[in-house]
């Protein structure tokens, strides 16, 4: 509903301030709003004596929480709309009402309308009309209609041919984006739909999962984590849908990113949760605190994973919610914001549709060179499982901590050790260092392993580690390894 809004009137309690729910519909105005009207309510409460500096201490905390939003400056009124309660007799005049319209006729303005594209219209009361038909209201969302035009109920896959159209009362034969209208129909049962959309035929698509760009919400307290469920607000219905996360490779962080299209050609870098300052554990903000700013990415998206099929316009906004927080927790129940920009139509989308969204997981295992064979090949342990097939490794690059690069030749015996070929062969100082480590082993002998080992463990040096680095796309099919 919020997305037919052109100018808010938010509605404060002057005797209680900003509560829950006007935060959230502060948030709501933001995302779908261009411009807002204050309005302190209930001044009749406040002790007459007191009442002036009580509404201008208000206005003054109002202005403040106003402060960081878009609607920075917008004005505020103070208002009593029924004084001494709804209990109180019809004679009572409302105080201030008449300064409100004022201020309201002076914020209103003609908001540019287009009339071309598809027809879309948000229904809010579906009726029949003896003799008549069925008459579907509400806000015509995009594009136009004209007596005689077929329009679809995507809903309930119906097409109807527009009989009459009413706009307050009077008859019209034509109504454009942002009019309110009455539309009749014939032949069509009003209980089937009470409220939904309507449109040109075939202009809606209905869709199991999306990619959507988004935003968090500033003042949602929780992390947003990927396979978290949210309510997601879509087109005209909300539905449960699973959400992962992702973001530009890490080289591309700070590219600017084109607005309302989504680019299968790039790789994209699977996140955990939604990367935002708090999100950053504060271990990692203390090597970085040294090192700067953290890096966060210009723009990031999720994988929706609706639970059932939503039918909605493309480029529609999305909100992510947890509605079923506690109404009385003193917290924001609304989490993301952002644009739809492809959706799957396709039941089967996970693998006729996934497979093209590469995203790929950063994998990083670290094992230990075990002992030198000669001066092109060491022995390495701890980077696989026993049971791991080495096979699949055989090829990649390695790292040693000494420097050296390496490329896994294949497995060595029967647990897990595996042989590593280094091309340009290893460094004099290497050749020494695990010389020495492997003496230290030996020297102790089979009986008396432990007290030498833990010395031996104290004394040596560093042992030389072993980096394996590569990467997985998530919806690969084959799960092939990748060294860029």
């Amino acid at each position: 509903g919020a997305q037919i809004i052109d100018l808010m009137m938010l509605v404060i309690d002057v005797t209680k301030g900003m509560q829950t729910q006007s935060a959230e519909c502060l948030v709501i105005g933001q995302i779908a709003c261009q411009k807002m009207v204050v309005v302190l309510n209930k001044i009749d409460l406040l002790p007459e004596g007191k009442r002036q500096s009580a509404i201008e201490k208000m206005t003054k905390k109002m202005q403040k929480t106003l402060e960081n939003t878009k609607f920075s400056g917008c004005p505020i009124v103070a208002v009593a709309a029924k004084p001494g309660g709804p209990e109180a007799p019809e004679s009572e005049n409302p105080q201030g009402i008449s300064e409100l319209i004022e201020v309201l006729k002076s914020q209103a303005y003609l908001p540019s309308r287009d009339p071309s594209g598809h027809f879309l219209m948000a229904v809010d009361h579906c009726f029949s009309i003896k003799g008549q038909g069925t008459v579907m209201t509400g806000t015509i969302l995009s594009g136009s209609v004209s007596l005689g035009d077929n329009v679809e109920i995507p809903a309930l896959k119906v097409t109807k041919k527009v009989k009459s159209m009413q706009m307050f009362h009077t008859p019209v034969t034509y109504a454009m984006q942002g009019d309110r209208v009455g539309v009749c129909v014939t032949q069509f049962d009003p209980k089937l739909l009470e409220r939904g959309l309507i449109c040109t035929p075939d202009s809606l698509h209905t869709i199991h999962a999306a990619i959507i760009s988004l935003k968090k919400i500033q003042y949602f307290r929780g992390a947003l984590q990927t396979k978290a469920k949210f309510h997601i607000t879509v087109g005209h219905e909300t539905v449960m849908g699973r959400v992962m996360f992702f973001s530009p490779a890490p080289a591309n962080f700070n590219e600017e990113i084109q607005e309302n299209v989504f680019d299968f050609e790039k790789d994209y870098l699977y996140q955990e949760q939604y990367l935002s300052k708090d999100s950053v554990s504060s271990e990692e903000n203390k090597e970085n605190d040294q090192a700067g700013e953290v890096q966060l990415p210009k723009q990031q998206w999720a994988l929706l994973e609706f639970e059932k099929p939503v039918t909605c316009p493309k480029l529609c906004l999305v909100i992510g919610s947890k509605l079923d927080t506690d109404i009385h927790a003193n917290t924001c129940r609304l989490a993301f914001h952002g644009v739809l920009l492809q959706g799957m139509e396709d039941k089967n989308y996970t693998e006729t549709f996934l497979p093209k969204l590469k995203v790929y997981k950063q994998k990083h295992k670290e094992g230990q060179v075990e002992r030198v064979m000669d001066d092109y090949s060491v022995i390495g342990r701890s980077l696989f499982k026993k049971e791991t097939n080495i096979q699949i490794f055989v090829g990649l690059k390695v790292k040693l901590s000494t420097g050296e690069d390496g490329i896994i030749d294949g497995g060595f015996g029967q647990s897990g050790k595996f042989k590593i070929r280094i091309p340009d062969g290893l460094k004099p100082d290497t050749k020494m260092l695990l010389s020495a480590a492997s003496k230290k082993k030996s020297k102790g002998g089979k009986g008396d392993m432990t007290k030498e080992d833990e010395s031996s463990k104290n004394d040596s040096a560093q042992p030389v580690t072993i980096s394996l680095i590569f990467k997985r796309y998530v919806f690969d099919t084959q799960k092939k390894i990748i060294q860029s």
